[in-house]
């Protein structure tokens, strides 16, 4: 009994992977479930595709790595979607709210115009945004018919994408979350280590509703026989962003991540101190373990790997993404043109969610190329926007390494530039599937197959390190003219 599964239920697709007693992948298998969209902003999930997606990929994976025997399960997940279903029966009573929805916008404003935000902040470490389950959470009791009223009864249950499948995979014996993403819903108070009850109360959620919480590696249950042939326990869950930082042994203070897929997600390890932001990051959980939680500071960027999706789709200069970094590096070096990717408002630290995307500097030369180099550097110059906000917050000094994974984390064009944008080096790691690895060593841990952090950190293995190559001078110029374009940007 040596594997683990590995479910990384993600946005647009569920994937499982199969690890082997050395945290080698053995098979994965992955399936893409429709998306919808209801309205403008609105973005929901069926909750049986999530469900069924998973049990199938499960499957397919353990079936492909010849049927070994499975000894845990860990489980990785997007955050902050929302569900809520019956107790008794396990149906779903709305669509599951994904993450991306803005449908509580207004009521976001209301709650900011009231004055409540800086209450919420201090406690959840979060800002007032419809990006968190809290208000996808209210607005469905407030438009389900009778919801509310069977909340109040107790006949309702709400979670998170992971107590959903918790749920589903013990055959209903089994409520619960982990405490990141407890602390993504905007109703965790992160200091005290439990819901807020004042929060609650002023969204009108009855607690219990709400899963309990557990550490990272932890006893989640075990599986219906049924499911796979035995029952299996469940042993590790994080968040996707927060498996990310564990799956890349983020574990000294001071240590940070960057995730590079259709968005941008950088965690900084700040230790066992919660660090209020001054520059609108998020303070957040990055794991918790033994009851005892490591904090860390957040910053988002909504559009990373969609600029070269949009290059592709929208611009159609390119046939495939792999053709960016050539195309980039053809541009020429006598003009700085600066793309600011806005597509959809910008993230930390701005928080602009209105602004549009800007393209500055166009000459009469300017193609292809020069939009493809523009891209690829929107991404670096994003990461230092986020690295600068957490330098400003933490002051403390520390193990300063930048760990990088995700689809982009492949060019070796873009992170050489992310390197001399940030003055900084940046190590890309042998194994990239950093946030099912998280998920498998959180669970493999707990049941006694993998090593403790320690040893597991010291198994983390280096693909390539980049190092600054740019003149200082230079660096400085082109992140100023940067920061001349967002200011425009939001000024438009």
């Amino acid at each position: 009994m040596t594997h683990i599964l590995a479910i990384d239920q993600g946005t647009t697709s569920s994937r499982a992977i199969v690890f082997d007693g050395k945290m080698a992948i053995t098979a994965s298998a992955q399936e893409e479930f429709p998306q919808h969209f209801p309205q403008s902003g609105w973005v929901e999930h069926d909750p049986a595709d999530l469900w069924a997606s998973v049990a199938a990929t499960c499957r397919a994976a353990i079936e492909k790595a010849g049927n070994p025997t499975i000894a845990a399960i860990g489980i990785t997940n997007q955050r902050e979607t929302t569900l809520v279903w019956d107790r008794q029966t396990g149906k779903p009573i709305h669509n599951a709210i994904v993450w991306q929805d803005r449908r509580t916008a207004d009521f976001c404003r209301e709650l900011e115009a009231a004055g409540h935000a800086p209450m919420i902040t201090e406690r959840t470490g979060l800002l007032v945004d419809p990006y968190f389950s809290a208000t996808k959470l209210k607005w469905i009791l407030d438009h389900v018919d009778g919801a509310r009223d069977r909340a109040e009864a107790g006949d309702l249950l709400f979670g998170t994408v992971d107590s959903w499948l918790i749920w589903n995979l013990t055959g209903g014996q089994v409520h619960a979350t982990d405490a990141t993403n407890a602390a993504r819903t905007m109703l965790y108070d992160i200091h005290k280590g439990r819901w807020s009850r004042t929060i609650s109360d002023l969204f009108g959620i009855p607690l219990k509703m709400l899963p309990d919480v557990r550490d990272c590696s932890d006893d989640f249950g075990t599986t219906r026989p049924d499911l796979f042939g035995r029952p299996i326990p469940i042993t590790g869950v994080a968040g996707d962003q927060q498996a990310a930082t564990v799956g890349q042994a983020c574990f000294k203070p001071g240590m940070m991540k960057s995730t590079y897929g259709t968005g941008c997600f950088a965690l900084l390890n700040t230790g066992d101190t919660p660090v209020t932001s001054t520059k609108r990051l998020l303070t957040t959980i990055a794991y918790q373990l033994d009851g005892k939680p490591t904090y860390a500071l957040e910053g988002s960027i909504f559009i990373a790997g969609a600029v070269v999706q949009w290059l592709r789709d929208g611009l159609q200069i390119i046939r495939h993404a792999a053709e960016t970094q050539p195309l980039a590096e053809t541009a020429d070096p006598g003009q700085q043109v600066i793309l600011v990717p806005a597509f959809t408002g910008l993230g930390a630290p701005y928080w602009q969610p209105d602004c549009r995307g800007a393209i500055y500097g166009l000459t009469r030369n300017s193609g292809p190329a020069e939009f493809a180099r523009a891209a690829l550097e929107s991404v670096g110059f994003q990461t230092r926007d986020l690295l600068e906000a957490m330098k400003a917050d933490w002051q403390a000094k520390g193990e300063t390494a930048l760990r990088v994974d995700g689809g982009m984390s492949a060019s070796d064009w873009a992170m050489q530039f992310l390197s001399d944008i940030l003055g900084a080096q940046v190590d890309r790691p042998r194994v990239t599937e950093t946030t099912a690895l998280g998920a498998a060593w959180l669970a493999g841990q707990k049941c006694g197959i993998y090593p403790d952090a320690q040893g597991f950190a010291d198994e983390w293995r280096l693909d390539r390190s980049f190092t600054p190559q740019m003149d200082d001078g230079d660096r400085e110029a082109r992140y100023a003219a940067w920061g001349r374009a967002v200011k425009a940007t939001m000024t438009l």
